[in-house]
């Protein structure tokens, strides 16, 4: 990750920059992969990408640390967490709560579904461009989009935190095409479903849905942890 990205985000921030927000564009930027765990976050280059002040700047490390995303290491900075299987499990149970309980309040023609069927054809984009982490950002973007449908903004911020998180589970995938490529299948029937107001039934296939890739994930940090021809 380069500070000629973030320093795209700079003009965001303007003159009312705030610890919150720029914890906000560096959630997004870890949301869509430019920051995989492990990468130590440089306070120099950062703060002079995006403008600010080192204190603004420790403030956001802060809160994105609350947040589980960062940790500090005494005497070498601040880095991007490596989450663990563990970690895999909560964030699992804690989507199945909230984004099958949503799916299940769609029994309307539900005009946010736009932005949902938008996150599907970002996804056959990515896939036409043989683009694995813009398909995996896509794969978020469905699920925020999603979560959205609810029309409640605690509920999204629960969410951008969830998902931040989990694109740092994501990187345990050694083989992100065999990972992602055959969600996108299934975000579309999901969209399908809701479309046709069958928010329970869409909420029944999330799911299974949500349970196979949780294994999936939990098996692959096993594998890791099993280390090479184990």
């Amino acid at each position: 990750m380069t500070t000629e990205a973030l320093a795209t985000d700079r003009a965001l921030l303007a003159r009312t920059s705030t610890a919150e927000r720029v914890a906000a564009v560096l959630r997004t930027r870890i949301i869509e992969g430019y920051f995989p765990p492990g990468t130590r976050l440089a306070e120099d280059a950062i703060g002079s990408a995006l403008g600010v002040s080192r204190n603004t700047l420790r403030e956001a490390f802060r809160l994105l640390s609350h947040e589980r995303l960062l940790t500090h290491e005494l005497n070498r900075g601040m880095f991007v967490r490596t989450l663990t299987a563990e970690d895999v499990i909560d964030l699992y149970r804690v989507r199945r709560l909230v984004e099958c309980g949503v799916l299940r309040t769609v029994t309307f023609p539900h005009p946010g579904l736009e932005a949902v069927a938008a996150a599907v054809r970002d996804g056959e984009e990515a896939l036409g461009a043989r683009d694995w982490q813009a398909l995996g950002t896509a794969n978020i973007k469905f699920h925020k989009e999603l979560v959205a449908l609810a029309g409640s903004p605690r509920t999204d911020e629960l969410m951008s935190g969830i998902l931040a998180e989990l694109r740092l589970v994501f990187h345990v995938m050694a083989d992100p095409q065999r990972f992602h490529e055959p969600y996108l299948a299934r975000n579309r029937q999901i969209l399908e479903q809701l479309q046709r107001c069958d928010g329970s039934g869409a909420a029944d296939e999330l799911d299974v849905y949500l349970r196979d890739a949780e294994n999936q994930l939990v098996q692959a940090f096993a594998e890791r942890e099993a280390g090479p021809g184990a």
